[in-house]
């Protein structure tokens, strides 16, 4: 398998040290330094939009970038800066480095294997990213080297057996608990509620009652779709683009093929090399008499252990992952013919093509659509500049409607009620419903003159404009509205205390006497098993300190009542679960190991002599667009 993962190679991969990461820019624009080396402010300020498109992209239409302009965002992302750049000086300092070896490995195990590679989809995929082979190689390099020193920090970390087991112990505790429960149904006969009370209570909880500012909205939203509605493509088009872009539209030809390898040592003599070849030489005769049995003589005398235990098969050839002498041969066989001894590096091969599938050409009419449609982007995309230019200025040259920009660029004036100023989980993906348009429609300017709004980047390639058509400024409910509403939750409220205090004076006279007198049945809980009992209760419960039995505790359950528990026993399961405390185990080491890493990365930090050399409170971000 050895010899016949080497033949499969990445010829593209130019492989660069670690010195590609040896530099992190000049000192312009300097404000910090780690290990020496300067920490501009274009690569915070880049770091920092990188931070903000992500959470951009989690957030949608509730990204706000202002929630994110705070000192503290950007002097977490200052820290998570200078903690690569430590990491990265000691992978130098340690001499830690990727082989090409490694990185080809990392590479292909990204596709699923050799036998899944495909360098033209790797390629593919990098330029989806803006990115060169050359490129993701060094990142790659960086972040294996990387990795070497984590694994080798993180991989100490273990919890000692006696510490595991008194953790699994405490979680897995059972305890005999018997509940008495006080409604607070029960207690509600005993509440009187006043007018001052509910006075009280309006006035103390006066933003409860506000009914925000809302407006009835007229917007448009010009985007790519607006563009592709405008233009067409007509048939020649189509044709002409077909004729001139065959390749795209052309399944590759494929080919199977299979070898026989006669090995040679690197630094073989010359007789040895000539009695490979001449044993190389005789498997050819023997199968172009009978190709047929070509799998059983690859079995028996191929010298790759790999492939000679399938027969000799390599799979469908792709291009570029096969030594070049080997590759050039395959593409020159016709299905089932044998050929020559082929040379390479690793010995002499016998090959032949197993099974061939010749190029195919899709039709136009198959196509026609695809085409038709790829060319209707691409105008759309030529003309969306023009047209987003006639948007923005139509909108704000005749400000007083939206019909205008309307009618010129054949867009529907939208409508919306009951908006507000902030973007609403309700409104979802709505056009109006951002966070950038909302701010420009409740603004000063467009609320006192009811103008429209000027053009604004919701999106990539979206433009949208509004104005308000009415609006109601943040009024509050008056009393005699929510009257009935306070007294109900002023009610509860008085009834929970009630409650509270009877359990508490229940409780301590239990503490005195030990009784269960009350209490329900008997039930064994633990904090994976509550058994029906409420979440706050049970962590009373498991904290309780239970030195003395029968122990007792009070929990005020929201919405419920006062709740006493009585725990009779405490005691381990009969039997542990081995593969839970393994688990656990587990957990606790990679919780130590994660910590002796940000303890390592501190002293790095230290190592690299790290310097602010600019307050970062000072730095500007540009806004993500």
């Amino acid at each position: 398998m050895q010899i016949f993962l080497a033949i499969i190679i990445v010829p593209s991969f130019a492989f660069v040290g670690i010195g590609s990461y040896k530099s992190f820019g000049d000192d312009a624009g300097t404000i910090a330094k780690i290990d020496g080396k300067p920490l501009t402010q274009l690569e915070f300020d880049n770091a920092v939009r990188n931070q903000l498109e992500t959470y951009r992209q989690r957030l949608g239409a509730q990204f706000d970038q202002k929630m994110f302009d705070t000192p503290e965002f950007k002097q977490n992302v200052l820290d998570q800066l200078i903690a690569q750049r430590a990491i990265a000086a000691e992978v130098i300092h340690a001499n830690l480095s990727v082989t090409d070896a490694q990185l080809q490995k990392a590479i292909v195990d990204m596709f699923g294997g050799p036998a899944n590679f495909n360098m033209d989809t790797y390629k593919q995929v990098l330029a989806q990213q803006g990115l060169r082979p050359v490129d993701n190689d060094a990142r790659m390099r960086r972040e294996l080297a990387l990795q070497q020193l984590a694994v080798a920090i993180e991989g100490t970390g273990f919890a000692p057996r006696s510490v595991a087991k008194s953790l699994s112990d405490i979680a897995a505790q059972e305890r005999e608990v018997q509940e008495l429960l006080l409604p607070v149904a029960d207690f509600v006969p005993q509440v009187k509620v006043t007018d001052e009370m509910v006075k009280a209570f309006y006035d103390k909880n006066a933003k409860q009652f506000e009914v925000p500012e809302q407006a009835r909205i007229e917007y448009v939203v010009f985007n790519n779709d607006a563009v592709l509605s405008q233009v067409s493509v007509t048939d020649a088009e189509v044709s002409d683009y077909y004729t001139k872009n065959t390749a795209q539209f052309t399944t590759p030809e494929t080919r199977r093929a299979s070898h026989i390898l006669i090995a040679v040592k690197k630094g073989a003599s010359a007789a040895d090399t000539v009695a490979a070849k001449a044993k190389a030489e005789a498997i050819v005769a023997e199968l172009r008499k009978n190709p047929g049995d070509f799998a059983k003589v690859a079995k028996a005398k191929s010298e790759d252990p790999g492939s000679a235990e399938q027969g000799g098969d390599l799979g469908v050839i792709e291009k570029g992952l096969l030594v070049a002498p080997v590759e050039n041969a395959i593409n020159k066989l016709k299905q089932g013919e044998i050929s020559d001894a082929v040379q390479s590096e690793f010995g002499f091969h016998v090959l032949t093509v197993t099974e061939l599938k010749p190029a195919v050409v899709k039709p136009l009419d198959a196509v026609k659509a695809d085409v038709a449609d790829l060319l209707k982007k691409q105008k759309a995309s030529k003309k969306y500049s023009e047209m987003a230019e006639t948007f923005t200025n139509t909108v704000y040259e005749q400000s007083d409607s939206l019909k205008p920009v309307a009618d010129k660029l054949g867009l529907k004036i939208e409508t919306a009620a009951n908006v507000s100023r902030n973007p609403s989980p309700v409104a979802g993906a709505a056009p109006y419903n951002n966070a950038k348009f909302l701010a420009a429609l409740f603004s000063n300017d467009s609320l006192t003159s009811k103008r429209n709004t000027e053009a604004v980047e919701t999106a990539p390639s979206t433009l949208v404009a509004g104005r308000i058509v009415e609006f109601k400024p943040a009024t509050k409910r008056p009393l005699a509205e929510v009257d009935a509403q306070i007294r109900q939750r002023v009610t509860m409220e008085e009834a929970a205390k009630l409650a509270a205090k009877a359990g508490e004076e229940k409780l301590a006279a239990f503490k005195k006497s030990g009784d269960a007198t009350g209490f329900g049945a008997a039930k064994l809980v633990s904090r994976s098993k509550p058994e029906g009992i409420n979440g706050l209760a049970m962590q009373s419960i498991m904290k309780a300190d239970t030195t003395k039995l029968p122990a007792y505790v009070g929990v005020d359950v929201p919405g419920m009542g006062y709740g006493l528990y009585r725990i009779a026993k405490v005691q381990q399961p009969a039997q542990a679960d081995e593969a839970q405390r393994k688990q656990e185990a587990e957990q606790i080491g990679n919780i130590i190991a994660q910590q002796e890493m940000a303890q390592y990365i501190e002293l790095l930090k230290q190592k690299a002599k790290v310097k602010i050399l600019k307050p970062i409170t000072t730095t500007t971000v540009t806004e993500v667009k």
